[in-house]
């Protein structure tokens, strides 16, 4: 079975990475110009749609921090069970090997 199911903890840690990293691109796109004020950008109307647009991309870049942090813990929890599992299965092994019950 075995030769069948793999799971590489590497790339699992990359993921949360790239995850976390995600994140950050977003928050630093939205921050990149929140020392400008709107009333220095232009007309009336322009500083307002900037005003909202910079709302509206907060609270979609809070929300998607939210679905994104949720989606690298679950990942973190799976990488910590493959690693639990691996070393159960390499302990169980070593007991086999040595024909005891206890490997260590």
């Amino acid at each position: 079975m075995g030769e069948y199911f793999r799971t590489d903890t590497a790339q699992l840690e990359q993921f949360i990475k790239t995850l976390e990293g995600c994140i950050r691109d977003l928050n630093d796109a939205r921050t990149a110009l929140v020392h400008v004020r709107s009333d220095q950008i232009g007309t009336k109307r322009l500083d307002e749609a900037c005003d909202s647009f910079q709302e509206r991309w907060k609270y979609g870049s809070e929300q998607t921090k939210k679905m994104v942090d949720a989606i690298s813990e679950g990942v973190k929890s799976n990488k910590k069970g493959y690693e639990e599992v691996e070393e159960s299965l390499k302990t169980a092994f070593k007991q086999c090997s040595t024909g005891r019950g206890d490997a260590k």
